[in-house]
């Protein structure tokens, strides 16, 4: 009995506790991730930055089918080491890095293009990391929520996807 109430406890904290971080687990529909992909203009050029890659999808598309380089975050251990093992089964581990660790931690300079699929909350509190860290140009995707008080300069109604692009002279304050 201790060890399935243990087992339930441990099941119970991998599900629930990314929800602190950015948002529960719910893998993106493909049809979405092609068409985040395809928003963003995605080329063999850019840097793909997934934020919450959960299962890694986004991540393995930008490079199996637009020929991107990319990086995922994950803070689920678990989900972590799923991604590791199927970004390695595809012998893509020399176009992905993977990261263990919170993205609101991580430098996300070096992105050309961010998707995200977290949480309303999460996405407002982007928006300053956004500012500070993301240089003229970048590509912002979101699924399913806006980011808070951006106007979007496209956008799919019928996936609920949006599309942002960093403009000059964005500041935190913005």
């Amino acid at each position: 009995m201790l060890f399935f109430a243990l087992i339930v406890i441990i099941f119970f904290i991998f599900t629930f506790w990314t929800v602190l971080v950015g948002a529960g687990w719910e893998p993106t529909p493909m049809p979405v991730v092609y068409r985040m992909l395809s928003l963003a203009e995605v080329k063999p050029q850019d840097v793909v930055y997934d934020l919450g890659c959960g299962d890694g999808r986004i991540i393995i598309a930008a490079v199996s089918e637009f020929g991107a380089r990319a990086v995922g975050i994950e803070v689920d251990p678990l989900r972590y080491f799923i991604v590791q093992l199927r970004i390695r089964l595809r012998k893509l581990d020399n176009k992905i890095q993977l990261i263990w660790g919170n993205f609101f931690y991580q430098n996300l300079r070096p992105a050309t293009v961010i998707t995200i699929f977290l949480s309303s909350r999460a996405n407002s509190q982007l928006e300053r990391k956004f500012c500070q860290e993301l240089r003229p140009g970048t590509r912002v995707v979101s699924y399913y929520w806006p980011l808070g008080k951006w106007k979007p300069q496209n956008m799919d109604y019928e996936s609920r996807i949006y599309f942002y692009q960093i403009p000059e002279g964005l500041s935190a304050a913005d």
